[in-house]
């Protein structure tokens, strides 16, 4: 899945469709919102919507497989980009600073997975669980390399403990009451860094 809503250009009508599904599942449950709901949030009828999904379930696949993907991917790419060019911390610096970016711009989706994610059927399922198994070993291996003591069973344990500091974002409060998105970015950025750091010793 294409980035539901880009930095840079504007979204697509399906885009638009899946950045509102995601904010209302995200704020009253997936079945708390009906197809109208999502139809009127983006100025079209309900059954418009069924040109674009053939209904809930299939915006939801989208929105939680194409985020795992879209991780993945993009940590692919940051990876590439520093391949031969930059040492160990400053790949794990980017990693983390893409995360953030997620962690911060799509907090629906961290809600969504937290709450909906068993509703997908299993072949969807297990996707995510891959792409996210893809993901987590692509990151075990910088972390090995940034805090060589740790053993792989260790460092697994530490990327998924700072995914969960990462991913608490939701939890932060709403967006008018944190410091700034730098602040907090860099904050966050701090803190992963430490959990690392700590876990190494």
């Amino acid at each position: 899945m294409n980035r539901m809503a880009s930095r840079t250009d504007a979204p697509t009508r399906r885009q638009q469709i899946l950045r509102e599904a995601a904010r209302l599942f995200a704020e009253r449950g997936f079945h708390g919102v009906g197809v109208d709901e999502i139809g009127a949030a983006v100025g079209i009828s309900g059954p418009g919507l069924y040109r674009h999904f053939p209904g809930k379930d299939a915006m939801l696949a989208e929105l939680l497989v194409g985020i795992s993907g879209q991780l993945l991917t993009g940590a692919r790419r940051r990876l590439s980009e520093a391949d031969g060019h930059a040492d160990a911390s400053a790949v794990l610096d980017s990693l983390i600073e893409g995360h953030i970016d997620f962690a911060l711009d799509d907090r629906p989706l961290i809600t969504l997975h937290d709450r909906e994610l068993d509703r997908l059927r299993e072949s969807d399922r297990k996707l995510v669980r891959q792409l996210q198994r893809q993901y987590v070993e692509l990151w075990v291996e910088v972390v090995r390399e940034v805090h060589p003591t740790l053993t792989e069973p260790a460092a697994r344990s530490a990327v998924h403990s700072v995914f969960g500091l990462l991913n608490s974002t939701p939890h932060l409060g709403r967006a008018g009451t944190l410091p700034g998105r730098g602040a907090t970015a860099a904050l966050l950025h701090r803190m992963a860094r430490g959990a690392f750091a700590s876990a190494g010793v």
